[in-house]
């Protein structure tokens, strides 16, 4: 079983409280896009007050559009329903220090209405109950997520400013695995590991990507929920520091028409005596216990019509072009880089990569995803088709969505879906995805400015 030991003690808190050490709190929760959003608290009117009893917060945060605007279309926030609020209830467990802020701690959330029952929406409370009905099974789902990101030399205001057009990355060709590359900005990914490691996150490494300025830090696996937690904390702290140090950074799933920032999933399963369940006997086919080989059967199954949570944007289907690393092929193969599933390791590292995910991914609603895929398949007891040993992006497989509009389309008519996460949640992230293709559908590009405004 995993170790749910926070990296602070509330005893330790107070004691840091009291001596000045700390003298603010972070309560905050993922929303739909990911984001972490809450409140900072005096940490004397926390421990007195928020500690026990909680605080509230406009439950408009899971009814807004990636702009903070409100929209329409949401059965659980709205101006008929007056824009109230939930109550945002701290999980002690992921009590830490944030090194990167002065004198400030921090937790996450878990969100409920005002009869105490959970908000079934919300990011978080979606991958407790996936997770829920793994464990009825007597499965954990262990988890590492790799993000990627780019960094530019110019800060967030410069980019805001310009534009965000003529940006300087921080290095000036591919530096894929590159120490020389890497070396360049260690100041800044120095700074980051140490301060995510001083927070509690376990860090293994650190490696150059091949867009120009692009780079990844990755994190030790852990259960499934600690690894999201961690994934947004990370991710929040990474840009905080990247401002301080007076550069920015994006985990956009596709700033330019080189490769994207990808944010790849490995998922295990382990039993109640905490061993690899998807490690199968030297007679199995690959190494793959039988309920491996039905969970990942899941994963195809349901890849496609699951597609909305692995990528949530518009700017996410980018991607998803040939040859770009990203897949477009709905097909599996043993480290295989072409395929959507990758399976690698074997015996107790036996797991398998789901490559859709882009550095803009919400974890909780992939993760959940990629487990309510997982059950599909051993419910079913469905069976894995023959693995792809060569090109996938040539092979004749389902391709994977190629828009946004595809994917919210079969994640709508899904009955997988509903089957797994309920109408409400189907329709709340249907809409999810209606707001942003109606924005991007209001909005005229540079693309058509630069093709239009001479020559047509």
């Amino acid at each position: 079983m995993a170790d749910r030991t926070p990296p602070l003690g509330v005893e330790e808190l107070r004691a840091l409280v009291t001596s000045g050490e700390i003298d603010t709190v972070v309560l905050a929760f993922p929303d739909m896009q990911g984001r972490l959003q809450g409140k900072r608290f005096a940490a004397p009117f926390f421990l007195d007050e928020v500690l026990e009893h909680g605080t509230e917060g406009c439950n408009y945060l899971l009814a807004v559009d990636t702009e903070m605007n409100t929209v329409d279309g949401y059965a659980m926030s709205s101006w008929d329903r007056g824009y109230g609020d939930f109550a945002m209830h701290a999980d002690l467990s992921t009590l830490r220090r944030v090194p990167w802020n002065e004198g400030t701690a921090m937790l996450i959330a878990d969100l409920a209405w005002n009869d105490a029952s959970p908000v079934v929406a919300a990011p978080r409370q979606i991958l407790r109950r996936q997770l829920d009905r793994l464990a009825e099974l007597g499965f954990t789902a262990n988890v590492g997520t790799e993000l990627e990101f780019i960094v530019f030399k110019d800060t967030y205001e410069q980019a805001w400013d310009s534009g965000y057009k003529g940006l300087t990355p921080a290095n000036q060709y591919n530096i894929d695995y590159s120490v020389l590359g890497t070396g360049r900005i260690e100041p800044l990914l120095r700074r980051i590991r140490n301060d995510m490691a001083a927070a509690g996150l376990v860090v293994e490494s650190a490696k150059g990507e091949c867009n120009p300025g692009q780079h990844e830090i990755v994190f030790r696996y852990d259960d499934a929920l600690v690894t999201c937690d961690q994934h947004a904390i990370y991710k929040t702290g990474a840009k905080e520091i990247a401002s301080q140090e007076g550069v920015s950074i994006t985990f956009m799933a596709k700033y330019n028409e080189r490769e994207g920032n990808s944010c790849h999933i490995h998922l295990s399963l382990a039993d109640a005596d905490g061993n690899n369940a998807m490690a199968g006997s030297s007679n199995d086919p690959g190494g793959m216990s039988p309920v491996m080989r039905h969970f990942l059967a899941g994963q195809l199954a349901a890849l496609r019509d699951f597609s909305l949570l692995y990528a949530p944007n518009i700017n996410s289907y980018k991607r998803f072009r040939p040859g770009s690393f990203a897949p477009t092929a709905a097909a599996w193969g043993y480290d295989n880089r072409t395929c959507a599933l990758r399976v690698v390791g074997h015996g107790r590292s036996m797991r398998f990569e789901n490559r859709l995910p882009g550095g803009d991914v919400n974890p909780h609603l992939a993760v959940a995803g990629l487990v309510a895929a997982g059950l599909h398949g051993i419910e079913q007891k469905l069976e894995l088709p023959e693995e792809c040993t060569g090109n996938a992006y040539t092979g004749d497989y389902a391709h994977v969505p190629t828009t946004l509009r595809e994917a919210a389309e079969l994640w709508e008519n899904s009955p997988i879906a509903k089957a797994a996460f309920g109408d409400e949640v189907v329709a709340h992230y249907s809409n999810m995805a209606r707001v942003e293709l109606d924005a991007f559908d209001s909005a005229v590009t540079d693309w058509e400015l630069r093709r239009s405004f001479e020559r047509m």
